[in-house]
């Protein structure tokens, strides 16, 4: 899977920050939220993403 089919960066949303396609969840969020313990499921629960959203935003970074 490549991340650019799930994050964009957009002026127009968070001030061009990298968000996941179709939200304004941004992948700092995600990266926070994973790095403060929070788990793959819970954050799929949490703010309606998927999994494979959270995989793309992990992939974005590296």
């Amino acid at each position: 899977m490549h991340y650019q089919d799930r994050i964009i960066s957009d002026y127009k949303i968070l001030l061009g920050k990298p968000v996941i396609k179709g939200t304004r969840i941004s992948v700092e969020l995600i990266l926070k939220k994973l790095s403060e313990g929070a788990t793959v499921d819970e954050l799929v629960s949490d703010y309606q993403v998927q999994k494979e959203d959270i995989s793309a935003a992990l992939n974005y970074v590296a």
